[in-house]
């Protein structure tokens, strides 16, 4: 690896996802809590998400990137960085990362894990984008991969109807077209809302034992309308943003790449943004909230469907637990 002194922007070259079979409908939740298909359908817009029944997040996501090398002649070995975006961790040590580089076969490869809850991806976008920008790093694979449905209570009928699971990952190569790839972003956290969305259970300050378990802790808690609150305003006003940064328009916008969490707030960022709804990529019907899996799924599943193209203008946006939030910047680089 020899910095050649050039100017870089990291360019998507690549996406894969995986999705479990398993299939949970609102029809199942109606069976389990007190709730109805017309009530999340409404407040969510939720129809489906998906359950990983035998397997982990690595399993997930190392899916995912063999999907993604089947559409490129890149091969495992020239990678050079894995970034693991993920709440939902095999185990603390060692990553994710990792394991999936051993799956995949990425024997040149370093890596880590990168936690910031549902903005996880795009922080590791970024963080992936920044390390090809060196000029150091050829190849880096980001993947978004999280399997919600191991920290959701399932009597939690205002939460449980939110997760799923899923794994989705891009490939970030060097292009010196530093008007295509990754523009710009604008990302923040803000510690003071930790009391409003967290897993208390399972770390230093509340290791693992009855009382812990038998107090629900090991799994995720939201005061909903806290969150819904300052999530609307977060995510239009980052994307709106960065838009203004850039003199930017409605119309110039091919597609707003939303994190899906509740399509109110995804309509709200669109709102904000003057972006109209056929621009803004939707796929929360069929997958609920997949947490770090979100943004790089409907990449994905856009661009296969031929909906995103090459030269397209995209706003990513997310908001998460921490508060985490920000917004990405980029232009499509394949074909």
């Amino acid at each position: 690896m020899v910095n050649d002194k050039k100017r870089y922007n990291a360019a998507i070259t690549a996406v894969g996802m995986y999705v479990p079979e398993k299939i949970l409908d609102n029809k199942y939740f109606e069976s389990i809590v007190d709730t109805s298909d017309e009530w999340i359908t409404t407040r969510t817009g939720i129809k489906e998400r998906r359950m990983m029944v035998n397997g982990a997040t690595s399993d997930m996501a190392t899916q995912a990137c063999l999907d993604l090398f089947k559409t490129t002649n890149v091969k495992p070995e020239e990678i050079d960085i894995i970034i693991q975006a993920t709440v939902t961790p095999d185990m603390f040590f060692p990553s994710t990362a990792c394991l999936v580089q051993n799956n995949i076969g990425a024997v040149n490869a370093w890596g880590f894990d990168l936690i910031a809850a549902c903005s996880s991806f795009l922080f590791a976008l970024q963080t992936g984008a920044s390390f090809i920008e060196s000029g150091n790093y050829k190849k880096v694979l980001v993947i978004g991969a999280d399997k919600m449905t191991s920290i959701t209570d399932y009597t939690d009928r205002n939460n449980c109807i939110l997760f799923g699971d899923a794994a989705s990952a891009v490939l970030l190569e060097p292009t010196e077209d530093l008007n295509s790839g990754i523009i710009d972003s604008i990302l923040h956290i803000d510690g003071s809302g930790k009391d409003s969305l967290y897993m208390k259970g399972g770390g230093s300050l509340y290791p693992p034992t009855h009382e812990t378990v038998d107090k629900k802790m090991h799994y995720l808690y939201q005061d909903g309308k806290a969150v819904f609150k300052v999530a609307v305003k977060g995510m239009a006003d980052v994307s709106y943003e960065i838009m203004q940064k850039h003199n930017l328009k409605g119309e110039d916008v091919a597609f707003l790449v939303p994190h899906q969490a509740n399509l109110r707030i995804i309509d709200a960022t669109a709102e904000r943004m003057g972006v109209t709804k056929d621009k803004v990529t939707i796929n929360i019907q069929k997958y609920g909230n997949t947490t770090s899996a979100t943004i790089p799924l409907c990449l994905t599943e856009y661009y296969r469907d031929g909906k995103i193209k090459k030269g397209d203008t995209l706003v990513l946006a997310a908001f998460g637990a921490g508060y985490t939030w920000g917004s990405i910047l980029l232009k499509w680089s394949i074909d």
